[in-house]
């Protein structure tokens, strides 16, 4: 790596602790669903960083309503002032969620804060500390939000005395949920009074933690038998929210409605945003309560009405049902040739690629994703991976991907996976990468 590239100045300028690299990728631009590196190579990108990136790089409906926005800013903040489009925004984001009724928005920077604030919000209202929230699950990056996380990637951080986490039923792994939802009533009836819980945190499709889509129904019948006990429902949908599985709110799969959501990520695309949807009696519950001082800046507001608009406009919720039905057909058509390729499971274009030393006991293999991550970044291709394991490929592209660019995706990683299993990516190549 030369001495004065992007990737080595990194290393040397910017702290370890935010960083989590599994390649040299250094970028300088982005057009659509490429990112340009500092060599000057597109790479497509099925990752849209993390899914944040929902309309790609550049979009024109993006460039235009931040222009905007930054030549006539309206103010910096909703904290002590309103301004037009944070109140536009707010009342098109109420929009998509018409199943919700005397609900308000509150704006924050990240998923992670709109978690938190919902935990803080439903124990102040209810008086009601505890929650409940997944095994695996990753609710975000803040000391409130990592506290009601089950992630193993933040067994450093504090849990919220008051948090029982349950296991998030594989059913590549043979789980249907009957078990969880057994044990919960087991709880419920003895050591977890549910008087004492405010809420259940839910992620439709469990991201971080594998890209788990759950059994069918299980969400339903543990909402029903949370709700029955006046249990508040908080459905995750940072990363899996807002088209990207093919309907605008991933909870609309599993047939329940949420008391409160969280939205972050893909809302901005690519700027700072989050929103919080609750009930009226949460969400007024105090003044002066979850404020920072750029909440609701016009720029980021600017940015997230102009996502909401294209996404309905250029009906990128259907482009993420059909182009991401092609990609899973695609990527099941190459797990019967890749024996590393355990199972495919997702929706839309949120999709997952678990990869494995051994089918038949289906072994996880970090080795193998760390690997093909590298290897795939090697060809043009930027995708990540997640899990307790960290043997899942996530696949989150940006909501404009077409057919074509997912012919190549697939092209792309089906060599990765090739040159893989034929031993051609040595352990030193990613040392620096997978943390071994």
């Amino acid at each position: 790596m030369a001495v004065n590239s992007i990737y080595a100045r990194d290393s040397q300028l910017i702290a370890g602790i935010q960083k989590l690299r599994f390649s040299p990728l250094a970028l300088t631009g982005g057009h659509g669903a490429y990112v340009v590196d500092e060599t000057g190579r597109d790479l497509l990108d099925l990752s849209a960083a993390w899914g944040a990136a929902s309309l790609g790089y550049g979009h024109p409906a993006v460039v235009e309503a931040v222009c905007a926005a930054v030549r006539n800013p309206a103010g910096a903040s909703i904290l002590s002032a309103t301004h037009l489009d944070a109140v536009d925004l707010a009342q098109q984001i109420l929009a998509t969620l018409p199943e919700l009724t005397d609900h308000k928005v509150w704006f924050g920077h990240s998923g992670s804060d709109a978690n938190e604030t919902a935990f803080r919000a439903i124990a102040a209202v209810t008086g009601r500390p505890r929650v409940i929230a997944f095994r695996g699950a990753y609710h975000g990056g803040t000391a409130g939000s990592m506290a009601i996380s089950g992630h193993a990637v933040q067994s450093h951080a504090a849990r919220a005395e008051g948090l029982t986490l349950i296991p998030y039923p594989n059913p590549y792994r043979g789980e249907d949920g009957e078990a969880v939802l057994a044990n919960l009533a087991e709880l419920f009836a003895t050591t977890l009074p549910a008087s004492e819980v405010g809420a259940l945190f839910i992620e439709p499709i469990q991201s971080d933690g594998g890209f788990i889509v759950p059994p069918p129904g299980f969400l339903k019948r543990l909402v029903d038998m949370c709700r029955a006990l006046g249990i508040l429902i908080v459905s995750d949908e940072v990363k899996v929210g807002l088209a990207r599985t093919g309907l605008m709110h991933c909870f609309r799969h599993e047939g329940f409605t949420p008391d409160l959501v969280c939205l972050g990520k893909g809302l901005g695309g690519g700027l700072a945003i989050s929103a919080l949807v609750g009930p009226a009696t949460v969400m007024d519950h105090a003044t002066a309560f979850a404020m920072q001082t750029l909440h609701g800046n016009p720029v980021s507001v600017a940015a997230a009405s102009a996502v909401l608009s294209t996404i309905e406009s250029e009906m990128l919720a259907v482009n993420a049902a059909t182009v991401g039905a092609f990609l899973l057909s695609g990527i099941k058509d190459l797990k019967t040739r890749r024996s590393s390729v355990g199972d495919v499971r997702g929706r839309g274009l949120a999709l997952g690629i678990e990869l494995v030393s051994d089918r038949t006991a289906k072994s996880p293999s970090k080795k193998l994703a760390a690997k093909t991550v590298y290897r795939a970044f090697e060809l043009g291709l930027v995708l990540y991976y997640v899990g307790v394991n960290s043997n899942v490929l996530e696949l989150t592209p940006p909501l404009i991907l077409t057919r074509d660019q997912t012919s190549d995706a697939i092209s792309i990683l089906d060599r990765a996976l090739s040159d893989v299993e034929q031993g051609l990516v040595s352990d030193d190549a990613v040392k620096d990468f997978a943390g071994w």
